[in-house]
Formats: C-alpha cells, structure tokens, sequence
C-alpha cells in the first residue's frame, strides 16, 4: 500500500520555533542521535529535490556527520515491512498494511544510510522503544539525551520524544531535520513538544551542542522558565537545498544489531 503523496513545503526554520517549557541543551557526552524511519517507502511520498525533502535530506546528513566527528552515537529505526496483521496491530485500521519487504521500500536511503558501529532497532509502532531495547541501550552507555531528526514528525517522531521524556530522558525535536504529511502537522509536533515534553531546536543548534563549531547555538532568552530562541541569532547555511533523495541502503540489520 503506497503511501499517498505529500505537497511540498517550506522547511521550519529558527522563526518558527515555539519558545519550551525547558532550557535542556545537547550534551556530546549525554546525547544519541536517532534518526526516525528514514526509509524509500515513507520519503517516496514527498516530491524529489524540493522541500522539505531536499531540507531533511541535507541536515539530517549535517547532523550525522558532527554526531560521528564527536564520537556521539548514532542510532536509527526503520520497519521490517511485509509484517503479519499480528504484528502490525491497529496501525492496519487506520494505514493498511504498510510497506513491503522489499529492499526498494525498507531500505535506508543512501543519503543517510548507517555506518559500521551504527545501531539499527527494528521499528513496530510509532514510538521507538515500543518493543526494542532502545531504552536499556541508552541506560547502559550511560546517556540520557535522545535528538530526533526523520519522518514523520507529528507521529513517530514526537510519539518517540514523549516516551523518551516519560522515561526520564530528553528529548529534542531538529525541526529543520523532520519532514511531515503537512506544515500544519509539522508546527503542530513542534508546539506539542515544546510545552510538553521537548525542546525544539535547529540544525544549527544541533551542531553548536555536539561539537560542531562552524555556527554558532542559539542565543536564549527565559519565557515562562524555557527559553525562546533569539530571531536575531544567525542560521547556519546547509547543503540540504542542493541535495536530493537518493537510492537505498542496505536493509536494515535484525533488531538490536548494529551495521
């Protein structure tokens, strides 16, 4: 069942981001970079080499690259496809029966594909520990930091920071690294997260709090005990605009295992 079509439009920028409930900020030492469902059959939907695909495809790929350089680790989900009714559970009422497992709709696409030492969970709700050892994983390497970047934001994504916040973990939305059904839909988990259980942040920022100095964070101003990120703070340029979606990786490793 394919996937209905998603109109393009503009990524979330720095303007558009809502002021949190909460001051957190990324620790290399505290932080695992997740990268959400990032595959074929979910970015088929989204027109090639515009936005936000082009946005995702270029930040996600900024973000992994300064996770990698400061020794962050990196994590991804991705579906099994072809999954038994049993196994799929309600999301078959509400979205069919979901990819196959063909390599054409499970694959990570190459853009972001998973390097050696990368840890790959089987994904089969929307939130990221639903069934996985995603949790024990973070408590054993001795971090409590999760930053989310991927598809889709309002569901999976946000559905993943707010288990992440219930378990004592925080949670962080990349805004400009998610793609969404809609811009509506995609405010929407970022407002949501925001309030509360997140902190919403930019690609931009990211960087600053992993170790990537080439931009400087976001300045902050209190609001409410959170912080608002200050409009005159400068956005980093990004090669997201010049890229488009490439092929597929090779699938993804059973649950747990790394590639």
């Amino acid at each position: 069942m394919a996937m209905n079509p998603i109109a393009p439009y503009r990524m979330p920028g720095r303007s558009d981001l809502p002021a949190a409930a909460v001051s957190w900020r990324p620790d290399p030492e505290r932080a695992v970079v997740l990268v959400h469902d990032m595959q074929r059959y979910f970015l088929r939907a989204f027109p090639a080499g515009r936005s936000p695909l082009t946005d995702l495809l270029g930040n996600v790929t900024e973000l992994l690259a300064a996770a990698r350089t400061a020794r962050v680790p990196v994590m991804y989900t991705a579906q099994p496809g072809g999954m038994s009714r049993k196994d799929r559970g309600l999301l078959n009422d509400i979205w069919g029966p979901g990819m196959s497992a063909e390599e054409t709709d499970r694959g990570i696409v190459d853009d972001v594909a998973p390097e050696p030492g990368d840890t790959v969970l089987t994904k089969w709700r929307y939130s990221a520990f639903f069934r996985s050892d995603l949790e024990e994983r973070l408590r054993r390497s001795g971090r409590d930091q999760l930053v989310v970047c991927g598809v889709y934001a309002h569901m999976g994504c946000l559905i993943t920071a707010c288990d992440a916040f219930s378990r004592d973990i925080q949670p962080f939305l990349v805004a400009d690294a998610l793609a969404d059904l809609s811009l509506d839909d995609h405010l929407m988990a970022l407002r949501y997260a925001a309030d509360r259980c997140a902190v919403p942040l930019t690609t931009a920022d990211a960087l600053a709090g992993l170790g990537a100095r080439t931009a400087p964070a976001a300045r902050t101003t209190p609001i409410h005990g959170g912080t608002r990120p200050c409009p005159s703070a400068p956005m980093s340029s990004s090669s997201a605009e010049r890229r488009e979606s490439g092929g597929t990786s090779p699938s993804p490793a059973p649950s747990g295992a790394t590639t």
